[in-house]
């Protein structure tokens, strides 16, 4: 953070630099002190650039960069960084992160965030329910939900896009707007409070310097996919912006899930006077997309796009079952077409943030936040409607100076955020086009998170640094869940009321060690919390309006051990162990393709795993422009302590599954790259990579019996991205992408199922689960994209 400050005020010295400031002998003082105070400023960043002019021991690529001897620059590996280091002044040393660049998906159609994020070790994404709706999670954080993001916290050019109840969605997220994405690994709750068990996510729009002008771009592919976007920025002597504006549509080949999306982005920074800065950002998104219905094994296997289904004539149609008059009665079976299943979304975030500097080693910074959640989801047999509007004020103070001589950086701050919850739960009826019936289900309440937070960087030698940090958070959960029920000949309203108090402590330290260029080490222990969301109190394990306010805060606490391998610049490479331990993790899933998703606590549960990063250039001498970059997660996941209890009629029956896997979680995933960029002659500029992308099999349900196929996928990727010259030609970039080359059919996305019992208590077998519904999305057929980009 102070160096991007400090960054930020060079950049922005003329502003104060200029005869405005130089009225009078006051200001001429003014002056004079503001300029001493630039000068140590400067004097530090040199310091700090010739420390970053040695070889980064620390850093692992995805794609190399367009820089090469010919050019009177060494080749570079800059794009996909994993470190034990702060990554751009953010982060903790000693924290595992992953920094992706926009060299890596700047020439890509980058249809999908998850896309571009694949070559980062330890994260993984899933198909929501939308067309960008990816379920990312870090370590397979979120794998268990098949929507949304959750258990991540996630940041945009640093702020909150995650709500209080700790929801996240990628809808609003178009790639074409950032410049890097960094990804903070493991346990963070100590500095990014409640949800960040899984650890943070911080976007970063292009920089207007960066941009100077305007870009026009338009992508186009199969299933009439189109994307046209503009970008413009700039900066001048007191400001920077950049703006972003995209429509995306298109219609997939599975039935019913067309869709028209569109994203304003905004970001402008101001320099208010010689100490105090000003950052604007806003953030908004309408959906309208049509939704599929999640399948079964057996539905998959027989007709995983649901061809002939909208009159439900087809094989192994999916459909949903909903009252005939939306109350009560006889029951009618709808397709998604028929029932108009869909999501109609606006999302809108409005956020400000000043900074003002005491002095060059101390800096304030208060944030507000206001973000609005509009949604009207008819996605089976119910619609979830209703208006979340929220509002996140943080304040921090970060001074950095020396403790017992040695250089420090000491963060303390504290943050409040409250969430006002009005949802509604409606019966479709069998009208068709989403008809809405009887209300089943009103929530009304709020929740609450207060807390602070505390950090000490610290050099404690040459090559050793430190970190120790420690949150606190108090959060409210006051609710109240109105059901209503049909079945007699007037409604019963049950009222229940969840009124929850949770209060949290986090704390983390770290180590890093670098005893040379070519390697470096570091080691964490740190922790995470996660409350219960206030519409989890309401539906029970019977995926209906009920009570489930027993339910329990998440805990974890983890390890981490890396170590980062550099080899003259032609060899990077990263191994990252983790070993995590929950309490209460939170797990949700499905009850079927007519009822509503539930979440219970597991007692105790045990996440380990391993990930590893690669990016090598294997001819430095004979081909500089070849490259193999690569990474991989195994992901271990267990109930430590679980005793499932399933009924059926006037059965009832408990199961250990202490041991088993917590189903939809991944156990490996391999994204490796292998590409070719020329960097010299007529053909500077052009390249391109194939790509494979594997996933194995993972299970379903608690009890292990049924099981995601694995699959593996190849893609090939193309482009031209001429030097810089006078013309037309130079100011235009080409792309082209094949996806699923092999045409594969695929789980792309899976919900855990409920395992089941049959009329004597005995548990039912694969054979069986593979008929429950609500669970898969099948991937996308082959598929050819293409664009290009012009810089005015």
């Amino acid at each position: 953070m102070l160096r991007m400050r400090m960054l930020f005020a060079l950049v922005l010295a003329p502003v104060v630099c200029t005869p405005a400031f130089a009225q009078s002998d006051a200001a001429a003082q003014v002056k004079a002190l503001r300029k001493a105070q630039l000068q140590q400023q400067l004097e530090q960043i040199q310091s700090e650039l010739k420390q970053l002019d040695q070889p980064d021991a620390a850093a692992i690529t995805a794609t190399p960069s367009n820089t090469t001897a010919e050019d009177g620059k060494a080749t570079t590996l800059n794009a996909v960084v994993v470190s034990g280091q702060r990554v751009n002044g953010r982060g903790a040393a000693g924290q595992t992160v992953t920094s992706v660049d926009r060299s890596q998906f700047e020439n890509t159609p980058a249809a999908n965030i998850g896309d571009v994020l694949a070559l980062s070790p330890g994260v993984t994404y899933l198909q929501g329910n939308g067309p960008r709706d990816a379920s990312i999670s870090v370590r397979g954080s979120n794998e268990r939900q098949t929507f949304g993001i959750r258990n991540v916290k996630v940041f945009e050019d640093g702020f909150p896009v995650t709500q209080p109840d700790g929801l996240s969605r990628t809808d609003l997220t178009d790639p074409h707007a950032y410049g890097s994405i960094d990804v903070f690994q493991g346990p963070s709750s100590a500095w990014y409070g409640n949800y960040a068990t899984g650890g943070a996510i911080d976007f970063h729009t292009r920089q207007g310097r960066d941009i100077q002008g305007v870009e026009a771009g338009a992508d186009f592919g199969s299933y009439d996919y189109y994307n046209d976007y503009v970008t413009a920025g700039g900066r001048g002597e007191r400001y920077e912006y950049s703006a972003f504006l995209s429509n995306v549509r298109g219609n997939p080949v599975t039935a019913h899930t067309d869709y028209d999306t569109v994203t304003e982005n905004l970001l402008l920074t101001l320099l208010a006077t010689p100490t105090d800065r000003i950052t604007l950002k806003l953030i908004n998104n309408d959906l309208d997309a049509n939704l599929s219905l999640r399948l079964s094994l057996n539905q998959y296997r027989q007709n995983p796009y649901q061809t002939n289904c909208a009159a439900l004539t087809g094989a192994a149609c999916a459909s949903i079952s909903v009252f005939g008059n939306g109350f009560n009665g006889t029951k009618q079976s709808l397709s998604p077409e028929q029932a108009d299943l869909g999501r109609h979304d606006r999302r809108t975030i409005v956020g400000g943030r000043w900074e003002h500097d005491f002095d060059a080693a101390t800096t304030w910074r208060t944030q507000f936040v206001f973000d609005n959640r509009d949604y009207k989801q008819p996605t089976n047999a119910s619609a979830a409607i209703g208006t979340i509007p929220s509002f996140n004020l943080m304040s921090d103070l970060v001074h950095s100076g020396t403790v017992l001589g040695r250089d420090a950086t000491t963060s303390a701050g504290v943050f409040f955020n409250y969430e006002d919850i009005n949802s509604y739960t409606y019966n479709l009826s069998g009208g068709g086009a989403n008809a809405l019936g009887g209300i089943t289900q009103t929530v009304r309440g709020h929740h609450l998170n207060a807390g602070f937070r505390a950090r000490e960087e610290l050099s404690l030698a040459p090559q050793w640094s430190g970190v120790v940090g420690l949150g606190g958070e108090f959060t409210q959960l006051n609710a109240q869940a109105a059901n209503t029920s049909y079945s007699g000949a007037t409604p019963t309203i049950t009222r229940i009321t969840g009124d929850r108090v949770f209060l949290n402590v986090a704390p983390e330290a770290a180590l890093l060690f670098t005893p040379d260029a070519a390697w470096q080490f570091h080691a964490r222990v740190a922790t995470g919390y996660g409350t219960p969301q206030a519409t989890n109190l309401f539906v029970t394990q019977q995926g209906v309006a009920g009570n489930n306010a027993q339910l329990k805060a998440q805990s974890n606490l983890g390890f981490d051990l890396g170590a980062q391998w550099t080899v003259a610049e032609t060899l990077k490479a990263t191994l990252t162990g983790f070993y995590e331990f929950y309490r209460n993790e939170l797990v949700t899933q499905s009850a079927g393709a007519s009822l509503q998703s539930f979440t219970f606590n597991a007692p105790s549960s045990e996440h380990r795993g391993v990930e590893l990063g690669l990016d090598w250039h294997p001819l430095p001498g004979l081909l500089p422009g070849a490259w193999l970059s690569a990474a991989y997660m195994y992901d271990n996941q267990v109930y430590a302590e679980y005793s499932e209890q399933l009924s059926a009629g006037t059965q009832t029956a408990s199961f250990d599954r202490a041991g088993k896997r917590i189903p939809g979680v991944d156990p490996s995933t391999l994204n490796a790259r292998l590409g070719y960029d020329q960097r010299s002659g007529a053909l500077r500029g052009a390249g391109g990579y194939l790509e494979t992308s594997y996933r194995g099999a993972f299970y379903l349900d608690n009890a292990n019996l049924l099981r995601a196929p694995s699959y593996t996928l190849l893609n090939l990727s193309l482009h031209y991205d001429p030097p810089a010259a006078e013309g037309l030609l130079s100011r235009l970039r080409f792309y082209f992408e094949a996806q699923n080359l092999l045409n594969r059919i695929y789980v792309a996305s899976a919900s855990n199922i409920i395992d089941s019992i049959d009329g004597t208590g005995a548990q039912n077998g694969a054979d069986i689960l593979a008929g429950a519904t609500g669970s898969i999305y099948a991937g996308s057929p082959r598929a050819y994209f293409g664009g290009m980009r012009l810089k005015f």
